[in-house]
């Protein structure tokens, strides 16, 4: 199984901006991501929703051979929360999830801009 097919430099990450209810299954959050998001739940972008206490977040993605749902619990602390807000979601890179799951401030790092170079010849 591959959570996150292709490149991690093309991989979509999406937050939804308002708690869930942790009860809810793949099958409602993916309705959550159609309705609330405006967003194709199987388009291969993860979204991220996280629980009221911010304690908890699930992950949804679509692997391409089914949904794909993933709970994480911090023992102690919680997640950083503090996005910039647009539409209701907040995009992020795959080093800002990877630092949002292991519990890092990754509301303090952005990427560095890079020129693309000119093509000689």
């Amino acid at each position: 199984m591959v959570l996150f097919p292709g490149s991690t430099s093309d991989l979509k990450v999406v937050l939804a901006a308002q708690p869930v209810d942790f009860r809810k299954s793949v099958h409602t959050l993916s309705a959550l991501v159609s309705e609330a998001l405006s967003a194709n739940p199987y388009c291969g972008d993860v979204f991220v929703f996280r629980s009221k206490r911010m304690d908890r977040v699930k992950l949804l993605a679509w692997d391409g051979s089914g949904m794909v749902l993933v709970t994480k619990w911090l023992h102690q602390g919680r997640f950083t929360w503090q996005p910039p807000i647009h539409d209701g979601v907040v995009h992020l890179s795959a080093t800002q999830l990877a630092m949002l799951l292991d519990g890092f401030e990754w509301t303090r790092v952005s990427p560095k801009p890079v020129k693309q170079p000119t093509v000689v010849g």
